[in-house]
């Protein structure tokens, strides 16, 4: 009998602990990061560390599904051949599991530093800190130059960072294959 897709047993924990895991990331997926960032600035104060703090769990939501599914979808033969061999189920993950899903973690991880980068901004408008705060300032004092030097200061920023991770992605992806 072939198992479908998303009803197979968790790769890395128990059934329970995989739902639980699951359930909420979903959470923090769910939630926006813009009301994550109003949550951590009633619960924390106005400033960069409610930011900080909004970014890291939207990120968490955002990585953790990708990640779990990588893992899900490793080819499953050099796993069962160390299990085969006597390896604990811990080393099967460190040694087959980890290192066939790192490409696709990677990856990931550079998706989203570029999205926490445009995520910083807009926070920033909610009182969380960072360049948003300034771009605010500007347009509240009616000062539109300052705000259209904001606005291409974040643009440089957002292109480079997008350039960094496709070069990274690149290297990275190029180092594996060979």
């Amino acid at each position: 009998m072939m198992a479908t897709k998303g009803l197979t047993r968790p790769t890395v924990l128990g059934r329970a602990v995989g739902a639980c895991a699951r359930l909420l990331i979903a959470f923090f997926r769910t939630v926006p990061d813009l009301v994550w960032a109003l949550v951590f600035v009633i619960s924390v104060g106005l400033g960069p560390f409610a930011g900080t703090l909004a970014i890291a769990v939207d990120t968490i939501g955002f990585c953790g599904r990708f990640f779990a599914e990588s893992m899900e979808d490793v080819e499953k033969g050099p796993g069962e051949a160390l299990t085969a061999a006597g390896a604990s189920r811990l080393d099967t993950i460190f040694c087959a599991i980890i290192p066939a899903a790192m490409p696709s973690f990677i990856t990931t991880s550079l998706f989203a530093l570029e999205k926490a980068t445009r995520s910083s901004v807009v926070l920033g408008l909610v009182g969380a800190g960072g360049i948003g705060i300034e771009l605010k300032v500007a347009m509240d004092f009616f000062d539109y130059q300052l705000a259209m030097t904001i606005i291409l200061m974040i643009f440089a920023l957002v292109l480079v960072v997008e350039r960094l991770g496709s070069i990274a992605r690149r290297n990275i992806l190029e180092g594996n294959s060979q």
